[in-house]
């Protein structure tokens, strides 16, 4: 659907440059895009490569393990279906810790792994499951209290302060999270008593 937007878009642009004589315009436009792409892409490398590496030393120092361990009591509620020692509890707190340190392209290997964790325990595999749900919710909808990426493209853009960013972020991130716990917590409970 996302792509019949775009085309749709697209071909409207180009119309419209035809019919008023300014085709040269989306020509233009089309390559300060590129080079601008380029040029945003080239600037986070090195920012996402920074942050990428703190979150390895992070992970090697026992950090990560750290705060597995302090999200643990909190994640055995959330998924009471996972058993607390299986490799998906741990895919789902490293996932989520990636998360809460604003590293979404790290967290991205471990987010696979814990769905493919969650699908193994799963009893009905063409079906998501709570713990699966649950999980979804919390990985779009993550607090998150360093935006490593968001500050890394207000850098590349020489903004006067890239990381005045950080308490709106906490503040939204909250908000989204708690909304999204809640009504996953009343969908999963609305359910559970339509199977009763």
């Amino acid at each position: 659907m996302l792509n019949l937007i775009w085309l749709v878009l697209l071909t409207s642009g180009i119309i419209v440059a035809a019919w008023h004589g300014n085709i040269e315009v989306v020509t233009e436009a089309a390559l300060k895009a590129a080079h601008d792409a380029v040029e945003v892409c080239m600037n986070l490398v090195g920012i996402m490569a920074l942050w990428l590496g703190i979150m390895k030393i992070a992970e090697s120092g026992g950090l990560i393990k750290a705060l597995a361990r302090l999200l643990r009591p909190l994640m055995i509620r959330l998924f009471p279906s996972v058993p607390p020692h299986h490799p998906a509890m741990g895919a789902i707190i490293l996932n989520l810790s990636a998360n809460v340190l604003g590293l979404g392209n790290a967290a991205t290997p471990f987010g696979m792994k814990a769905m493919q964790g969650l699908q193994e325990l799963n009893p009905h595999p063409g079906v998501a499951s709570d713990a699966m749900c649950t999980f979804l919710a919390l990985n779009t909808s993550c607090i998150t209290l360093l935006p490593a990426t968001i500050i890394g493209v207000r850098a590349s853009f020489n903004s006067v302060n890239p990381t005045e960013i950080v308490g709106p972020c906490i503040l939204a991130t909250a908000a989204s999270m708690t909304v999204g716990v809640t009504l996953d917590y009343l969908f999963r409970r609305r359910n559970r008593q339509r199977r009763e």
